[in-house]
């Protein structure tokens, strides 16, 4: 519908006693989405309780001059913004000597520009480390498709996690379905427990290989890393017969204990072949952008009252999985290598 329109609609709705809160209930009823803000609806509102002869034609609004929006104004409006991307409406509007209505039409209207918060990143690249992202997604890729079927059957990748005896629930699960006049639903901010472990998975297309549980207060260095790589082959002799004589394809992350010297000495031993993985890429690691996230949000909300109970749960869990579920968690990394190298190296959202 026009802006007419709607405003027809409010005046009628508003000539019949109706309150703003009412008025707006009933154009999103009837309009959804498409209705105009509550704001809108409040102001229109007050205007033809002001007078109820008030046209629902809107006369254009005479703040805001058409010299205003003059090329040479639009390109000054844009050189300002470029120069410090923060300014607000009132500081663009004085430097620019027009009024922040106006800029607020150049900025939308002309320049097609949004505000937005920065999004948080593991951190900021350099054009070097998305050189190196780049070039590592190519190499990967190339590999997979090469050959997608011996490349899943080889691929095996791990990584580790903290799990706690209590992981409280995200933003996303603390949502609810309230009805517009209610307030915002409010919630106490908790903490995850201090009772914790250190897991360390192993798995591949198929599924878990093993998991390795760390107490707390003990630490994964070189050489305990480089011990559970010697029990991950003997774990793929008995579950992964089909890998026995086959070159083991390794996922990990640049963690100190998987880079050492005495891990990279135990992984020539083994035959294992590293898959490489760039520096800060936890959206290129699978356990960090699909295994992980998953596996936090079902633990969260759920109390455990000791280690054992902790890694009880997490078994049965994984053993819930259907083998679909790892299969297409792995995929994913083809899409992020994808996307990656579209995004000329720079990080992959989802």
């Amino acid at each position: 519908m026009d802006k007419i329109e709607y405003r027809a609609v409010i005046k009628f709705l508003h000539l019949q006693g109706k309150s703003p809160t009412e008025i707006k209930y009933e154009l999103d009823t009837v309009y959804g989405d498409a209705s105009p803000s509550f704001s809108k609806v409040k102001a229109w509102a007050a205007e033809f309780k002001r007078s109820s002869q008030a046209s629902t034609v809107k006369e254009e609004c005479s703040g805001c001059p058409k010299s205003a929006t003059t090329n040479e104004m639009v390109d000054e409006v844009h050189r300002i913004v470029m120069v410090d991307c923060r300014l607000t409406l009132n500081e663009i509007a004085e430097a620019a000597g027009i009024s922040s209505e106006c800029v607020h039409t150049i900025l939308h209207e002309y320049l097609g520009m949004r505000k937005l918060s920065a999004r948080w990143v593991p951190r900021l690249l350099t054009m070097d480390q998305k050189r190196v992202r780049l070039d590592i997604s190519k190499t990967c890729l190339e590999r997979f498709k090469h050959n997608e079927r011996d490349f899943l059957r080889r691929f095996v990748i791990v990584d580790e996690t903290w799990v706690h005896h209590y992981t409280p629930e995200t933003k996303q699960q603390s949502r609810q379905w309230t009805t517009r006049q209610e307030p915002t639903p409010k919630r106490k901010k908790m903490a995850s427990s201090a009772g914790k472990m250190m897991a360390t998975v192993f798995w591949d297309f198929l599924g878990i290989i093993f998991i390795d549980y760390l107490e707390k207060g003990k630490t994964i260095n070189g050489e305990y890393y480089a011990g559970l790589l010697q029990r991950l082959r003997a774990e793929i002799k008995m579950k992964r017969p089909h890998l026995s004589k086959k070159t083991v394809l390794l996922h990990q992350d640049n963690a100190p204990a998987h880079t050492s010297t005495i891990v990279m000495v135990k992984l020539h031993e083994l035959r294992f072949k590293l898959i490489p993985h760039p520096p800060y890429s936890p959206d290129l690691a699978p356990c960090d952008f699909f295994l992980f996230p998953n596996l936090k949000k079902w633990l969260s909300r759920k109390k455990f009252s000791s280690d054992s109970a902790v890694i009880d749960a997490i078994n049965r869990y994984f053993s819930s999985l259907d083998v679909s579920y790892f299969t297409e968690g792995m995929k994913g990394l083809e899409k992020r290598w994808s996307k990656c190298i579209e995004l000329k190296g720079d990080y992959v959202e989802k």
